[in-house]
């Protein structure tokens, strides 16, 4: 398989957008309140990043304002949604029901920006969403499990929606520029749950948030975004398909979640299809 940079990159993207489940279910807050500070501390982060490397913060077209704001209210959505999917179960079911979205994305992709619909891709999406399947435990883990399917699908709907709203505007800016755009716009889109919920409830979990905001955030969403530059959002949706199998592996290791036969083998399709589709594109 041949390598390039913008590949590994890509899957240096993958390897920290796969610490959130686990992340998430060492936090014991709020899911909303869970999202506000990884966003105040990200946009914090990153605007310093981008201070320090004199990034251009000018929106280069008027249209773009408004596509701006609603991939960060989808991308909002999408990660409120996915915390109330962990919540509710464990992290196998949220993580495998937000990875439909390579189905919802090889569809959406050529409606929203008139690209060339490729069979190929569903076929790929077709054997995520079969191993996305085969990965559900057969009792649900968790009584909460219709609930927690249905955020998880309402997580992958919101995030394929955004990425292909985002990859309609990024070739104009970097990657980091976008990221920071994003969570201007989600901060303060969120900044009414403050009132609901005490941020004081930070102090014991700010380990576990930081980590969120800087490996997940900062680092696993800026090359996800500046990725979509490079490749469709259906190619890339494929390609973090093995986000889920990364996911258990950190399940495994740090909150002794022990996968069955039957979620190896679903581990196993997902890899295959993330195998076939990176030897196309790596």
């Amino acid at each position: 398989m041949k390598l390039n940079r913008s590949f590994l990159e890509l899957n240096l993207a993958i390897i920290f957008l796969s610490t959130s489940g686990v992340l998430g279910r060492l936090i014991d807050m709020a899911p909303t309140l869970i999202i506000w500070w990884r966003c105040a501390i990200a946009v914090v982060l990153m605007g310093i990043y981008i201070k320090l490397t004199s990034r251009n913060l000018r929106i280069k077209e008027k249209g773009h304002k408004r596509v701006i704001f609603w991939s960060a209210f989808l991308l909002a959505a999408h990660w409120i949604s996915y915390f109330y999917a962990l919540s509710l179960s464990n992290i196998a079911i949220a993580m495998l029901t937000l990875h439909t979205y390579p189905a919802m994305t090889a569809l959406l992709e050529p409606i929203f920006l008139k690209t060339k619909f490729r069979l190929y891709h569903l076929g790929l999406s077709v054997m995520v969403l079969v191993g996305v399947f085969i990965l559900i435990p057969a009792d649900g883990g968790s009584e909460n499990l219709g609930l927690a399917i249905i955020c998880g699908c309402v997580s992958a709907l919101a995030y394929a929606l955004r990425n292909i709203f985002t990859r309609k505007v990024i070739p104009s800016y970097d990657g980091s520029v976008m990221m920071f755009f994003q969570l201007v716009v989600m901060t303060v889109l969120l900044l009414p749950i403050l009132y609901f919920e005490p941020p004081a409830s930070i102090t014991t979990e700010w380990p576990f948030v930081g980590l969120l905001a800087i490996v997940t955030t900062c680092l696993g969403h800026t090359l996800f975004v500046h990725n979509l530059k490079k490749y469709e959002a259906v190619t890339i949706s494929l390609l973090t398909s093995i986000v889920p199998v990364y996911g258990i592996l950190w399940g495994v290791i740090f909150l002794s979640e022990i996968p069955s036969l039957m979620t190896v083998l679903g581990g196993i399709i997902i890899l295959s299809a993330f195998l076939i589709e990176s030897r196309r594109v790596g």
